[in-house]
């Protein structure tokens, strides 16, 4: 069983998520800004890590992911300033990849989103420009950052109740529960066919391991 660090430790998917990982049998640590979240984190069988992951700079990170055989990026601006959002979404993303290799953790897994590509067609005078350019550069940092890394692209996020069924490269939005989300992530860490790849995702008819062996 693996030791993973969860960066963005009160977010919805990453509630799920902890869990679900505890109940495989994974020592989960996860880490959030606010103190006053370490209850809800605790609560789920994760041990709750306070530090705040937007102002840590590389030794910082380094100290952080030490030790952690896995680490997951379910952190997020969550809109607001530009500035804010290329600080946490691209900027503290990169550091925390660099942060796993000079520790030593090969194995990371990114959530992104479904649109997450070069040519995303977000317009710079959109107020979503930032987070989708923020997004795709610290994708592209991953993938030549040499680590052992998925990157997850699920569509809409919803609150429906899980299905435990996705389809890869939907069409459209891509629709898919948090829940599923959260199962998606939980796989991909037990399995290595996944290291080296890009996953877009939305819910669908596949069993979630069937669709990802594919």
């Amino acid at each position: 069983m693996a030791r993973v660090l969860i960066l963005g430790g009160h977010g919805k998917v990453a509630l799920l998520l902890e869990p679900l990982l505890v109940g495989l049998g994974h020592t989960v640590t996860a880490v959030v800004r606010n103190p006053a979240h370490a209850g809800d984190v605790d609560a789920t069988g994760a041990t709750p890590l306070v530090a705040d992951i937007e102002t840590l700079d590389l030794d910082g990170f380094t100290d952080l992911v030490a030790g952690s055989d896995v680490v997951v990026w379910s952190a997020g601006a969550g809109g607001g300033s530009p500035e804010r959002t290329y600080a946490v979404d691209r900027d503290a993303a990169v550091r925390s990849m660099d942060a796993a290799a000079a520790a030593g953790v090969r194995r990371y897994v990114m959530v992104s989103w479904i649109g997450s590509r070069a040519d995303h067609g977000v317009a710079p005078e959109n107020s979503f420009f930032a987070y989708a350019d923020a997004k795709w550069a610290a994708d592209e940092h991953l993938r030549g950052s040499g680590l052992d890394w998925t990157i997850l692209g699920p569509g809409t996020l919803t609150l429906d109740d899980p299905t435990g069924r996705i389809d890869t490269d939907p069409s459209g939005r891509g629709e898919v529960t948090r829940a599923d989300v959260a199962a998606v992530v939980a796989a991909v860490i037990d399995d290595d066919s996944t290291v080296g790849r890009s996953i877009r995702f939305g819910n669908g008819s596949v069993p979630i391991a069937e669709a990802l062996s594919n």
